[in-house]
């Protein structure tokens, strides 16, 4: 479930007046118009705002975005309002300790952050004029680069911002007015009139002449309790979809693990053994039944180093000086995503013939991030051919009959384990000799087929629960 389109479809029926029903007994919104303009006169009498410029271009019969229901009425913001301004716009000074001064980051997340902030003098905070200092009940509206982020001021403390937030004060309460300007059609009306190409901006005259639907006051009341109540019920529903995910998380790396030692699946006594298998692969490898890392190994399991049944090579390093051989295709740790592969860039170099054998891969091959996320690994399963860079490992079965998804599945549970890693200096990476080393579990040809086709059954299941999220 996308709760983000859930939370836009509540404020849209909220101010189209769908949310709640209308009541004919309640004070229509021009009565509530006429007061605010006459609170704003008095305020503009004592000197404590200024009175707003028209703009050249407004219309006195305005083209409405929408039909609204008996009783309301559009408006424009700074109609509605005491005033719309934003902060200054010269350098404030700077102290270790005084006036917290806002910027954009410390607004990001819908409320204030007091975390991280900037200091202004004391006097500097004084010198600012009312209609420039928030308070509370006050709204904060970015205007500038990640405009639109709407902050009610829940807070007595003193505090200033940058230019780039802007500074609504209303003159009633209005938490509806908060609402109304998270909605998608003021997002969409800061989208169509933002100005500027490196940094998009919403001026301030801008902002000020937005259309806003005002319902009248006690519906606006209503809507708000609505809203809100919508809104524990998304947030609910948001953190159960995150418990969940985490469930499923949990469940796969359960899954894994019981697949990883023989218990995912039931042994057949019919299957050939793993130490025979193994004799057929590399008739040279240690054979061991039991491991500290794995525990007891199941009948007919038994333990291995990789480069027993693989055999293992990195592709070629780059060198800008190497003109020879012919221009392939080939790919690198930012290619390669847990069973999946990235092809938006895939770049090009020289390979020499001789070099070929070693530094591509063809289908079934399984490749591992030697850095980078390091262990990351896929399976190529493209009916085409293609090279590799040094910082990928090339794994290819001894024995065509070994199930490569298997081990695709061993790299994922030891990730999601911590139990894979890397050695050295600054980037971490995974070395052909410590890849050749890791130990891994070899069950016989049969059950590993078996296991895989367990896990993709049940991971199918679980993707499929998680995507109806």
């Amino acid at each position: 479930m996308n709760t983000k389109a859930l939370r836009q479809k509540i404020l849209d029926l909220a101010i189209h007046g769908k949310l709640v029903p209308q009541d004919p007994n309640d004070e229509p919104a021009s009565v509530l118009l006429e007061r605010i303009k006459a609170e704003k006169e008095r305020l503009i009498k004592e000197g404590k705002i200024k009175r707003t410029k028209r703009s050249k271009t407004a219309c006195d019969k305005p083209h409405y975005p929408f039909e609204l229901p008996k009783g309301w009425e559009w408006c424009k913001l700074e109609d509605y309002v005491c005033s719309v301004t934003d902060g200054d716009h010269q350098a404030p000074p700077k102290v270790s300790n005084g006036v917290p001064f806002l910027v954009i980051s410390n607004v990001a997340s819908e409320f204030i952050d007091f975390a991280n902030t900037r200091y202004v003098p004391q006097d500097y905070y004084d010198a600012i004029q009312f209609d420039r200092k928030p308070e509370r009940g006050d709204i904060l509206f970015t205007v500038t680069g990640s405009y639109g982020i709407v902050v009610k001021v829940n807070t007595d403390k003193q505090f200033c911002f940058q230019r780039h937030i802007g500074l609504i004060k209303p003159i009633i309460d209005n938490d509806y007015l908060v609402y109304a300007l998270r909605s998608q059609y003021v997002k969409k009306l800061c989208d169509d009139l933002s100005t500027g190409t490196a940094q998009k901006t919403v001026g301030l005259d801008t902002l000020r002449s937005f259309l806003i639907p005002i319902p009248p006051l006690q519906e606006q009341k209503r809507i708000v309790e609505s809203i809100e109540h919508c809104l524990l019920f998304v947030n609910c529903i948001e953190e159960n979809k995150g418990n969940l995910q985490d469930t499923i998380k949990q469940t796969k790396s359960k899954i894994l693990d019981l697949a990883i030692h023989g218990k995912l699946v039931p042994q057949d006594p019919k299957n050939e053994p793993a130490t025979e298998l193994l004799k057929r692969i590399n008739p040279n490898a240690k054979i061991t039944c039991d491991n500290p890392q794995y525990g007891k190994l199941p009948n007919g399991w038994c333990e291995v180093q990789l480069g027993d049944v693989f055999n293992h090579n990195t592709g070629k390093a780059l060198n800008a000086s190497n003109t020879e051989g012919s221009m392939k295709r080939y790919l690198t740790t930012s290619n390669v995503y847990w069973n999946a592969f990235d092809f938006t860039t895939v770049k090009q170099m020289y390979y020499k013939d001789s070099e070929l054998d070693k530094c591509s891969i063809t289908k079934g091959d399984l490749l591992v991030c030697e850095g980078g996320d390091v262990g990351r690994a896929a399976i190529w399963n493209f009916n085409y051919d293609i090279c590799i860079q040094n910082h990928l490992h090339r794994l290819r079965p001894k024995l065509g009959d070994l199930c490569v998804s298997l081990y695709y599945y061993v790299f994922y549970y030891l990730k999601v384990n911590n139990m894979i890693g890397g050695k050295g200096i600054g980037l971490l990476g995974l070395s052909s000799n410590a890849l050749h080393k890791l130990h891994v579990p070899l069950p016989p040809i049969n059950e590993q087929h078996r296991i895989v086709a367990k896990i993709e059954e049940l991971f199918t299941q679980l993707d499929k629960i998680e995507a109806s999220l």
